[in-house]
């Protein structure tokens, strides 16, 4: 493996590691200045409100910690650490708080937290590592405080991973709108010299029903502030819910329909100039020599920078620069992986699969039962291959970011679902102290996984450093496809066991390219004897987390060859996957739902099929049923069935739409997906050769939601990993076609084809 290769992978499994730690949300404590409040949770003993009160309080406002404040006027705002590309889960997390504190939700808005370590995101690490642990009081702000203090060592401020509801929402904004609620009884009962049980809150006032009193939070809030939060409040059952589980506006949507709403390629900064960048070819690549006399001679071409992997061009607009740096005359360094192509990559999958396997190599996930004897005396063993291409994010906005630099400091526009992480790299890179560098956060246009990688913003602080001018840099679509952090190409082979009688008896899966997260490639199904074991083999491709990491691929994987071995047992697949879901009522119910809404007993005519799939990915359960008709080789799909087991949906409206959008986007992956490696780099280059689903071709979408009280899971990916084998699914029943490698478009869906080699 090459030396780029090998820091390729040490990266991102360094990033995957801290993903866990990061999804999560920190909450403090705080104090009293002028006639404003804000309110938070203790993350360890002591007071912290000298160190964040000057990073969110404004006039009239006072720190008390870091997730919620009150003016004067009576106006709430709860500081989110998570970031905004589409999801609305800044909304939601303020809807969360506002419940638990009694507020009028007309009253209540938003600010993001941020770029400071002080806002670096923990119970991410508190609700993802301790969900559903029951702590001691006493032992609560040490819990509290070791999570904010790994998280600033981590320095992670990350929106992903389907936790900002999950971690933040559940450990974080419902605390600290529970402890502000505490604090304005506490504050109204000193005030009026009445039991604190005698008084009760709504629409962001105190009553106290004897006496005919009532105040408002905004009169409290100086009287609050004396009294420190509690970071172990009562929190409401969903009984006494008034605001989550409901339908509210979302407070970034008006900006966007007016277009007031920032994103990273909106940011101006007076005297900008633009720059565009050709980076190498090949991943690990240099620049060996360039010739810039052409592009120089453009008109408004100021600066040629060479960043060592690329070269950029700096002109007084955007066309310009690009148009220039296409005309540079760049020679790249040799690397290793000159001839690497994707068809080497996957014999190289097979190979190592089969090496682990015949030595014994692997690492297993699940080691159950005697798999090997059931093997041998199976009446039948099914066997398969599947295989996944690389993935590219393809966000609607290409990567950005405008950078300043001057008087020893640097200043970055941009939009990043880690806006601390960014900060703290970019200071790095400039070798410069991070209190001389700021981040000014701004929405996405897109995310998936990919704005959580900083390639764009420190380029733009060393172009800018450079040049000695503000420089925006925007990345042409074909380096946005070129030059991404990609979902992997990973092969998985299965084998199965069945008895005379159809009975699965053992499940045997060894893959390759273990990510996050680790129960991805597990199974639901009571098989008795299971074997489901990695290898490694690595490539020079960088990865990056995609929309439902690895559940993405192994979802496909585990669901596809689940109908095999139905139709190899001669059973329905739902009622197959219904047999093995006898000790998993929830799942059985999610499953059951999904074929019901879907008439999965009727028929579905001549050249149409419909598939089903299971999956449990971010603490959600989600079952899918896809109804597609073939015609001529076309495949439309007609209509997805979806139903959805959050634990409890905060804001149903919300999860309908990331459903929605998950499916949209696992569609576009499975329909057309495919980044292919040529001479060691990325074919593809637009969306003419990278294509996704547009609104012609969209299903139908009918989203089922149930609400069982378990825990709370995420929204944001799950909607994702279901669609592919429901879609394969549904293509093998109305054509007899296995679809064993994505995407379907290489299928010539004509011809029954029996093995994958078949493809065309």
């Amino acid at each position: 493996m090459s030396e780029q290769a090998q820091e390729n992978t040490e990266a991102s499994t360094k990033q995957s590691a801290l993903g866990k730690w990061t999804r999560r949300g920190f909450i403090s404590a705080g104090a009293l200045a002028g006639g404003g409040l804000i309110v938070g949770v203790a993350l360890r003993r002591g007071d912290r409100r000298d160190q964040v009160a000057e990073l969110v309080a404004e006039d009239g406002d006072t720190l008390l910690s870091m997730w919620v404040k009150i003016d004067e006027a009576g106006k709430i705002t709860a500081i989110v650490p998570h970031s905004e590309m589409g999801q609305g889960a800044q909304t939601v997390l303020t809807q969360m708080l506002a419940d638990e504190m009694d507020a009028n939700w007309a009253d209540v808005g938003f600010v993001e937290a941020p770029a400071e370590d002080e806002y670096a995101n923990g119970p991410l690490g508190k609700g993802y590592l301790l969900a559903g642990a029951e702590i001691p009081a006493a032992l609560m702000a040490t819990v509290d405080g070791a999570m904010h203090q790994a998280a600033k060592a981590l320095v992670q401020q990350i929106t992903g991973g389907s936790l900002s509801i999950r971690a933040t929402g559940v450990a974080g904004m419902r605390v600290a709108g529970a402890a502000a609620r505490d604090m304005m009884i506490k504050a109204a009962a000193g005030t009026w010299q009445v039991p604190e049980s005698e008084l009760t809150t709504s629409k962001s006032r105190v009553m106290h029903q004897a006496s005919n009193r009532v105040a408002s939070y905004a009169e409290l809030a100086s009287a609050a502030a004396k009294f420190e939060p509690s970071n172990k409040p009562t929190l409401k059952n969903p009984e006494q819910f008034t605001l989550m589980g409901t339908d509210l506006p979302r407070h970034d949507i008006p900006s966007k329909v007016t277009g007031e709403a920032m994103f990273g390629l909106d940011a101006q900064v007076p005297g900008m100039h633009y720059a565009a960048i050709r980076q190498a070819p090949v991943f690990g690549a240099k620049v060996k020599s360039f010739d810039a006399a052409n592009a120089k001679a453009q008109p408004g071409v100021t600066h040629v920078v060479d960043l060592g992997d690329a070269i950029a061009v700096v002109a007084t607009g955007y066309w310009a620069a690009e148009r220039a740096v296409q005309a540079v005359d760049i020679q790249w360094t040799a690397t290793e992986n000159d001839a690497v192509s994707s068809e080497s990559i996957r014999q190289q999958f097979r190979t190592d699969l089969a090496k682990a396997r015949s030595e014994g190599t692997s690492s297993a996930d699940v080691e159950s039962g005697d798999v090997s004897g059931a093997l041998a005396a199976a009446s039948q063993v099914v066997e398969a291959t599947y295989e996944v291409p690389f993935l590219a994010h393809a966000c609607m906005e290409p990567m950005n970011a405008t950078a300043r630099v001057a008087n020893g400091r640097c200043e970055v526009w941009t939009g990043t679902q880690n806006p601390l992480g960014a900060r703290h790299e970019v200071a790095a890179a400039l070798e410069m102290d991070l209190a001389d560098v700021a981040l000014h956060q701004h929405f996405m246009g897109g995310g998936f996984g990919r704005r959580s990688q900083h390639d764009a913003s420190i380029q733009a602080a060393r172009i800018a450093r450079d040049t000695g001018v503000p420089v925006k840099l925007i990345w042409s679509r074909a380096e946005d496809t070129q030059h991404d952090f990609y979902r992997p190409s990973v092969a998985s082979q299965f084998r199965a066991a069945l008895d005379s009688d159809g009975q699965i008896l053992a499940w045997d899966n060894i893959y390759h390219e273990k990510h996050e997260p680790v129960e991805a490639p597990v199974i639901p199904y009571n098989v008795a004897a299971q074997h489901i074991h990695y290898t490694d083999s690595s490539t020079h491709v960088p990865f990056g987390a995609w929309r439902s990491v690895d559940h993405s691929q192994h979802g496909f994987f585990t669901e596809a060859f689940f109908d095999e071995v139905a139709e190899a047992a001669n059973k329905d697949p739902y009622l197959l996957r219904r047999e093995l879901l006898a000790d998993k009522p929830r799942h059985r119910k999610l499953l059951d739902l999904a074929a019901e809404k879907a008439g999965w007993d009727q028929p579905v005519g001549e050249g149409r099929g419909r598939g089903i799939s299971l999956q449990e990915s971010f603490g959600t359960l989600v079952a899918q049923v896809v109804e597609v008709t073939v015609d001529q080789g076309d495949v439309s799909v007609d209509r997805v069935v979806l139903a959805v087991d959050p634990g409890f949906a905060v804001s149903p409206d919300g999860l309908t739409a990331q459903m929605e959008s998950g499916v949209i986007y696992g569609l576009s992956a499975a329909m057309y997906g495919e980044i292919n490696i040529e001479e060691g780099r990325v074919s593809q280059s637009a969306f003419a050769n990278y294509p996704v689903v547009r609104m012609q071709d969209a299903p139908t979408i009918e989203t089922h939601i149930v609400n069982s009280g378990e825990a709370w899971g995420g929204a944001g990916e799950p909607g994702t990993p279901g669609i592919a084998p429901a879609l394969a699914n549904a293509i093998y029943q109305a054509t007899g076609t296995r679809v064993r490698q994505l995407p379907v478009s290489r299928y010539d869906l004509n011809y029954r084809v029996s093995e994958p080699e078949e493809l065309i």
